[in-house]
């Protein structure tokens, strides 16, 4: 892989992407327009168990991974004791994301807490989750009959982690079907990229929009769970080829400078920079892994590249859509307001650390 940053560029800019994720932010409480779900504030308050503060700790676990700082594991370890007290057993997937980076924190720390917990929260789970008719996961509760895109990251990559921690094949086996259902009903046969969500009572996928950071949950989470559970079971053929299908799909849309629009094939909508992150960080851990052929790597760092130019000098990571459910019409997601998110910083920060793996000294 050819260096798009030396070392110490590299270092520098995932420190300050970092640095901007457990700083103190204020912004406003307001929705900016009508089609936004969530205000400004809510991007980067860490202090939240649910899905956007839960892929920044996973995050901050892969930063640690890398750079075995004590200080970002003490950051960890106070992140959990200080919000733990919020975690629920609650029918949605967004809330169980935080639990991923329990079986490393066990390994870690050797602290029961987190092996006690990631037990009883995986049994619920797989006890309790409500399931669609398909036998996938239903994101949440009161979404009936819905498949998405994002689950697979939410909460089955804890569960492949879980799987792993404890030798249970499974629970290992579970989360290989959900990953191969979700790929399948959600994998647009055409193009071989991913519709945001699938509606399982009425067949469709309702707007049928192509949107890039669904398809990056899945590009990411892929490999962070094969990476998991692949000595537990068995990987049929079929994830794989979907797999490799699904990113082939992925460079026929990448623009010029190395960035995906919000949905990948409206050239006329901007360009998503979280999306855009999280597909670049999946590539270059499938390539590590030989789940892809080396080939893809120019891919990775022309994303790469593009990523570079939203990170402000502050560390912020601009041009991040907020939270999305799946929009009735596709122009209503060229509509949501861009601002940092901790998903944002973290799916960033993931692309920085697996960059800094790849030309390690």
């Amino acid at each position: 892989m050819s260096t798009i940053l030396d070392r110490a560029q590299a270092l520098a800019t995932a420190e300050r992407v970092y640095q901007f994720m457990i700083a103190e932010h204020a912004g406003s409480t307001e929705l900016l327009n009508p089609h936004d779900v969530n205000s400004v504030a809510w991007g980067m308050n860490i202090d939240d168990w649910e899905w956007n503060p839960g892929v920044g700790v996973n995050a901050i676990s892969a930063y640690y991974d890398f750079c075995q700082r004590p200080d970002v594991l003490a950051y960890l370890s106070a992140w959990i004791e200080r919000n733990r007290h919020k975690a629920i057993k609650f029918q949605h997937v967004n809330k169980m994301v935080p639990f991923a980076i329990f079986p490393a924190m066990y390994r870690r720390t050797g602290n029961r807490y987190y092996l006690d917990t990631a037990l009883e929260y995986g049994e619920w789970i797989l006890q309790n989750s409500i399931r669609t008719q398909t036998g996938a996961f239903q994101h949440a509760g009161e979404l009936t009959e819905q498949i998405w895109a994002d689950t697979i990251f939410m909460v089955v990559l804890f569960l492949a982690r879980l799987a792993k921690l404890t030798n249970d094949q499974n629970i290992a086996q579970q989360a290989l079907q959900q990953l191969l259902w979700h790929i399948q009903y959600l994998q647009d046969p055409a193009t071989g990229v991913l519709f945001h969500g699938y509606f399982c009572a009425e067949q469709h996928h309702k707007s049928g929009a192509r949107w890039t950071r669904g398809n990056a949950w899945i590009t990411i989470g892929a490999p962070l769970i094969l990476a998991e559970i692949g000595a537990l079971v068995a990987v049929p053929t079929e994830l794989t080829e979907r797999y490799q299908r699904l990113v082939a799909g992925l460079q026929r849309y990448q623009a010029s400078n190395g960035l995906w629009h919000t949905v990948m094939d409206r050239p006329d909508f901007y360009q998503e920079t979280s999306g855009s992150a999280g597909i670049a960080c999946g590539i270059l851990k499938s390539v590590h892994q030989n789940l892809l052929d080396a080939a893809y790597l120019p891919m990775v760092e022309r994303a790469l590249s593009g990523v570079l130019q939203m990170v402000q000098a502050d560390g912020a990571v601009v041009s991040v859509s907020g939270g999305t459910p799946i929009m009735n019409a596709i122009e209503d997601y060229n509509q949501l307001s861009r601002y940092p998110t901790l998903y944002g910083q973290g799916l960033t920060l993931m692309l920085l650390t697996e960059y800094l793996q790849a030309i390690r000294e």
